[in-house]
């Protein structure tokens, strides 16, 4: 994971200052590319801690096209807590509990017909099912046309951005096929390089294993690409402090072989090899 470092390290040596919605302030770059080969290793940042309970259960929330934190909550998982409060719930005029329609919804119900209150209005959280299921289209075309240059998933619904509190930040994902190995590349629209980007890397290189093993491909590559890339200014001294460590070698991801459905994985389907990391250190989310 030395490519995360040497990003962390270029912004705090390039990144300009710029505010943001939040008002905490950021160093920011636009524009980065890294690469990571899934033959190699599992992607896990290893110079602080990951709670990889919260990626693996995060993913397996949006492959299911849930959009409610309580799901979460009970599998021990809190990262969405902040945007599902009492306060944000009333702004949105959503039930408690309700995200709208985010990732989950855009991957399995893209475009979809909201359905309307008794009085006419959209009430911003329940929807027909009607829209584009884009992991099931993806699946197809990755089976039967594994050449296509449309293996793509969006996140970003013009129409919809607005009515959530935190518009989908992983943006748009592609896969490519070539010499029976399965590749990704993300773009991300807005990175916080602190928090975010170590689940989102870990995440989409999951996404690409499962999907490899489903559709009888090996892995190949993770590629990451973000726009507004940042770092908040209440996090230099953490990840200044995650400079001075040296990374370990990165871990191994198992996967039990006999799921070959992308729906029909759970939790305990896997299990993270050798994984050695330094001790987590706490970074203040900017909600």
């Amino acid at each position: 994971m030395k490519q995360y470092l040497e990003l962390v390290d270029h912004i705090l040596k390039n990144g300009a200052e710029k505010s943001d919605r939040t008002g905490v302030g950021t160093l920011s770059v636009f524009g980065w590319q890294m690469r990571f080969n899934l033959q190699e290793g599992f992607p896990l940042v290893t110079t602080k801690k990951l709670h990889l309970r919260s990626i693996i259960y995060e993913l397996l929330w949006f492959l299911s096209g849930r959009t409610d934190n309580p799901w979460l909550q009970e599998n021990k998982v809190t990262i969405w807590d902040e945007w599902s409060t009492a306060e944000q719930t009333a702004r949105f005029n959503r039930p408690a509990g309700q995200l709208g329609p985010v990732y989950g919804h855009q991957w399995r119900n893209y475009g979809a017909t909201p359905q309307l209150d008794p009085d006419g209005s959209w009430d911003h959280y329940s929807y027909h099912l009607d829209g584009v299921d884009q992991i099931q289209r993806l699946l197809k075309d990755l089976k039967e046309k594994p050449d296509s240059r449309r293996h793509i998933v969006t996140g970003w619904n013009p129409r919809e951005a607005d009515k959530v509190a935190l518009p989908p930040c992983h943006t748009l994902f592609q896969f490519y096929v070539a010499n029976n190995r399965l590749s990704c590349q993300l773009y991300q629209r807005s990175c916080d390089v602190g928090l975010g980007l170590p689940f989102n890397i870990a995440s989409y290189s999951l996404l690409t294993l499962m999907l490899a093993q489903v559709c009888g491909f090996e892995p190949g590559e993770f590629v990451w690409t973000g726009g507004d890339t940042h770092i908040y200014l209440n996090h230099i001294e953490a990840l200044k402090e995650q400079l001075a460590r040296e990374p370990f070698a990165q871990p191994t991801m198992k996967i039990n072989p006999e799921v070959k459905d992308i729906f029909a994985f759970q939790y305990a389907d896997f299990t993270l090899e050798n994984y050695q990391c330094h001790p987590s250190i706490k970074m203040p989310i900017a909600v």
